[in-house]
């Protein structure tokens, strides 16, 4: 049988980074295990972005960590690595587009917590957001929250990179491979069971995304998961919007868009192109003069209060899971990867992540992340 010191169930950009991590903490033996190919999961489908504007402060500390891999990523991986992946990261900023006094007093508070930190976030008026991206239609808009760090980028190639380093360091990558089952007896994980056999292991990562749940219920742990599908559309035109375009927001309705390659990339909480086009035509006039090229959608994992789940199972021992994210999973995962692989290896914690904790919904804590796309 073969066996490793940590096996990671999930090749998305959560299971990638804590490979590569563990790697950086001195553990090798280590095994990704993604039933399809890497990144095929929501990583792939997703904006892609990566943004400090939050209104929970540890999400805020976990994107400023998350940002030194992603400003620094060609020395980051190349120090393992002879050919990095370009992750293409534009930071161009996230624009939050305000139209309630509510809004605008809530994304003031916010400002201020993320201001206190250090992230370089500010306040605009609807005429400055409109200067910024002319093509807006300003039309019940009274202000907006603008972040330079703020950007987006290639979320495939960051896996990619991740795994690559991880694995000339000895990290084993099983691309193709179904978990089946997980061999768990006395609180005490023996092994997992995989379509291309058995693996002897007494450490377990779940980092599935929506498929969590699923994945928990192999050793009777349950993660308060749920995949919520968000779709996205490709225009291969840009309609004349800046190549520095910022990754705009409408607050209200969740529609957004951003520059990608040539085009436009544009979504929002509706799951049909009717039902979004009526924001995004409100908001972008210019959006309705562009042809769609293709459409594609993904799920949000879903938490009861839309905050990360991270920890260790309480009645299985060294049974680890990061999910739950909402949405933000892709952004947050260089920190989460960290802050796992210290666990496991018992190591100091860069960050300290127990409000994320499974057993806050038990206890009746829930953390609600605001500021949720």
């Amino acid at each position: 049988m073969e066996s490793a010191d940590v096996v990671i169930i999930g090749g998305g950009a959560v299971g990638a980074a804590t490979a590569f991590s563990l790697t950086q903490a001195g553990v090798t033996d280590v095994v990704l295990v993604e039933r399809g190919q890497l990144a095929s999961g929501s990583t792939a489908k997703s904006a892609g972005g990566a943004r400090l504007q939050f209104a929970d402060e540890l999400n805020i500390r976990v994107g400023l960590r998350s940002l030194r891999d992603f400003e620094g990523w060609a020395e980051l991986i190349g120090a393992h690595v002879e050919f990095v992946p370009d992750i293409a990261f534009h930071q161009v900023g996230y624009l939050f587009l305000l139209s309630t006094e509510e809004q605008l007093a809530t994304f003031r508070t916010a400002l201020a917590l993320q201001q206190s930190l250090g992230v370089p976030s500010r306040e605009l008026t609807a005429a400055e957001a409109g200067a910024m991206v002319p093509q807006l239609d300003l039309d019940g808009i009274i202000g907006a929250t603008f972040c330079p760090r703020d950007g987006h980028m290639s979320p495939e190639a960051v896996v990619q990179g991740y795994a690559a380093a991880a694995a000339a360091q000895g990290v084993r990558v099983r691309q193709g491979c179904e978990v089946t089952g997980i061999r768990a007896e006395g609180g005490r994980i023996h092994a997992v069971e995989t379509a291309g056999g058995p693996i002897a292991t007494d450490t377990v990562v779940c980092a599935a995304g929506a498929w969590s749940h699923d994945v928990g219920a192999l050793v009777g742990v349950d993660i308060p998961v749920t995949g919520e599908p968000h779709w996205m559309f490709f225009s291969p035109e840009n309609g004349g919007l800046a190549d520095d375009l910022p990754l705009t927001i409408d607050f209200s309705t969740g529609f957004y868009a951003h520059r990608e390659g040539p085009g436009v990339v544009f979504g929002g909480r509706e799951q049909t192109i009717e039902e979004i086009a009526e924001h995004a035509l409100r908001r972008l006039p210019v959006i309705g003069e562009l042809p769609i090229q293709s459409e594609w959608w993904g799920y949000y994992d879903n938490s009861p209060d839309h905050n990360a789940i991270v920890g260790e199972a309480d009645d299985v021992a060294r049974f680890f899971f990061a999910t739950g994210f909402s949405g933000h999973g892709f952004q947050q995962a260089p920190a989460i990867g960290e802050h796992l692989a210290e666990r496991i290896t018992r190591r100091p914690l860069s960050i300290e992540m127990d409000a994320f904790s499974v057993g806050r919904f038990a206890r009746g804590e829930h953390r609600t992340e605001r500021f949720v796309v």
